[in-house]
């Protein structure tokens, strides 16, 4: 059984207010029924009502080799994990650093990312205000739901993610591309985003309005900054902004293929990349007083960030290795 959240908790006690079933406050939470059965036979208090608040202070009581235990008693640790989390660093790309690459103070320390969000949302890195740190700045813990029905779309000559050459799904060369837009509340401006598959590699260029000339210019300045043979595909989702495809396919003799409509998580390279950039630049930024140096230096900060499917090295050095070999 994993451990139930703070936020879990709430729940069991707002569906049992409601006198809903076990049955169907298990299927709510994604749980097992039998989970829930025991949780709230364990914690119920002597008047047979289930709190949050009492649930939670007990199981922390009998916790005594958790994640909040070793940050709170490991001053070191914590200050490693507060430090990278400042630097918008992931809690998984801090546990995966940690176990591979860890400083001297902390060679035998190890930590899963499991337990730096257990700590920030059930520990007191709820009262350190942790969350705030982490890429989506949420103070409780969501789940993914479901995608929205598929419609129909405009763009001409597509070719489905799904005829992409298996050499492409697996990332075994480089070239091979994800492209989108990163939009801005209230105003025209953008970025466009391009991604590549193989060594994270990441570029950014601003964008005057989200119209597929604009896109199309964004496009050309990426690709003519690399040798020909670092573009061989790329990547698009369905909006309007990627009706320039046929021009840089026939351009630069490079395939292009698309999602199925609205599912742009077939592109999550370049959709995490966006994530990350909003560390950087959240949709309320205004784009008019951000100059192209600082655009750059994101560029820079990403490329320069290690990644955990690289092994730990940074998109630059990913690059530099690939070519040398």
């Amino acid at each position: 059984m994993q451990i139930l959240t703070l936020y879990e908790r709430e729940r069991i006690e707002y569906h049992l207010r409601l006198k809903r079933t076990q049955r169907d406050i298990a299927k709510s939470l994604k749980r097992n029924q039998s989970d829930i059965c025991r949780e709230i036979k364990r914690n119920k208090g002597p008047d047979g009502k289930y709190r949050a608040a009492e649930a939670q202070k007990k199981a922390e009581a009998k916790s005594h080799k958790t994640n909040k235990r070793k940050l709170e008693t490991n001053e070191a640790l914590h200050d490693y994990v507060e430090i990278k989390l400042k630097k918008g660093w992931s809690p998984e790309l801090i546990a995966g650093k940690l176990k591979n690459h860890p400083p001297k103070e902390l060679t035998s320390v190890t930590l899963s990312h499991e337990q730096i969000y257990d700590y920030i949302y059930n520990g007191e890195g709820r009262y350190e205000g942790w969350y705030h740190y982490l890429l989506r700045k949420r103070s409780k813990r969501q789940q993914r739901y479901g995608r929205k029905k598929q419609t129909k779309t405009m763009i001409k000559e597509r070719i489905s993610i799904h005829l992409r050459p298996e050499e492409v799904n697996q990332r075994t060369r480089i070239g091979d591309w994800e492209s989108d837009l990163a939009w801005f509340k209230k105003q025209k401006q953008a970025i466009s985003v391009q991604y590549e598959r193989k060594t994270m590699l990441t570029k950014i260029h601003r964008v005057l309005n989200r119209t597929n000339e604009e896109n199309q210019q964004a496009l050309n300045q990426t690709i003519e900054s690399f040798p020909a043979e670092i573009f061989k595909s790329i990547t698009f989702d369905n909006g309007s902004e990627n009706a320039c495809h046929t021009k840089i396919r026939d351009g630069y003799d490079i395939q292009t293929f698309f999602c199925d409509v609205y599912s742009a998580w077939q592109k999550g390279g370049v959709e995490n990349t966006i994530g990350l950039i909003r560390r950087y630049l959240p949709k309320g930024t205004d784009m008019s007083t951000i100059t192209d140096e600082q655009i750059q230096s994101v560029e820079d900060c990403l490329n320069n960030r290690p990644r955990k499917k690289l092994k730990y090295l940074t998109p630059n050095e990913a690059l530099e290795a690939a070519l040398n070999h």
